[in-house]
């Protein structure tokens, strides 16, 4: 049921195929929780950012072949500056979404602490099967927010291009200026799209703390690259 306080849904799409066969946009907002925060005071434009804790962290395993740990994981502050830096007079909203295994729940606690202390809301869904993702709990968040008519821009940190390329594609339709931040390597569903905005994580300003072990294929040298296995033949021969 839409919310009275607000327009008409801009965010309705009734043709056209965008990969679900039947027209229609997987937003995910039936039955998800609506922010119990609301957007800051006033009608300036918001630029919001949702991070997408699990595929970001997945990704970047795959990127680099090996466990991220603290010296190569992202750095929210950066992120954060960055974000303001570039939304001008616009307010600025981060939220950052995750995953809490049970067996995990304490150990995330600090984390969950810190990500907020730097000025990002957290939506955190337990992860008790395969299923408990955080996809549509995010796609909920931005419809929410374009609905209020004040989204200017968008920020997407997440590689997958399953759930979200034609939500997005949608809302730049709709005037709202979507930027997809991920690693090439996984989110060419942005970086091909002719309606959304791509940039390597990597190269947001301090992002991290020393050069990510990895060569880009869209910026090889003239001379070549060589591309080291990820794990030996041996093990990759016995599974």
């Amino acid at each position: 049921m839409a919310d009275s306080t607000y327009p008409a849904d801009p965010l309705v799409t009734t043709s056209g195929d965008d990969g679900t066969g039947d027209g229609t946009v997987p937003w995910g907002d039936e039955g998800r929780p609506t922010p119990e925060f609301p957007l800051p005071p006033g009608d300036a434009p918001v630029d919001l950012l949702v991070w997408d804790a699990p595929n970001v962290d997945a990704t970047l395993a795959q990127v680099i072949g090996a466990k991220p740990t603290a010296a190569n994981r992202p750095r929210y502050d950066a992120i954060a500056r960055w974000l303001v830096d570039t939304a001008g007079d616009h307010d600025v909203e981060g939220a950052v979404f995750a995953n809490v295994p049970p067996v995990a729940a304490h150990g995330m606690r600090g984390w969950v602490e810190a990500v907020r202390a730097i000025g990002f809301a957290v939506f955190a869904r337990p992860k008790r099967q395969d299923g408990d993702d955080v996809d549509l709990d995010m796609l909920a968040h931005v419809r929410h927010r374009a609905r209020s008519g004040r989204l200017a821009r968008l920020v997407v940190a997440s590689g997958d291009g399953r759930n979200f390329l034609a939500p997005l594609e949608q809302l730049a339709q709709s005037g709202v200026e979507v930027t997809v931040i991920s690693f090439f390597e996984v989110a060419g569903y942005a970086a091909e799209s002719p309606h959304l905005r791509f940039l390597d994580l990597e190269e947001v300003p301090g992002a991290f703390l020393q050069p990510l072990d990895r060569t880009r294929l869209d910026s090889l040298p003239d001379d070549g690259a060589w591309l080291r296995p990820t794990r030996s033949l041996r093990e990759a021969a016995a599974g």
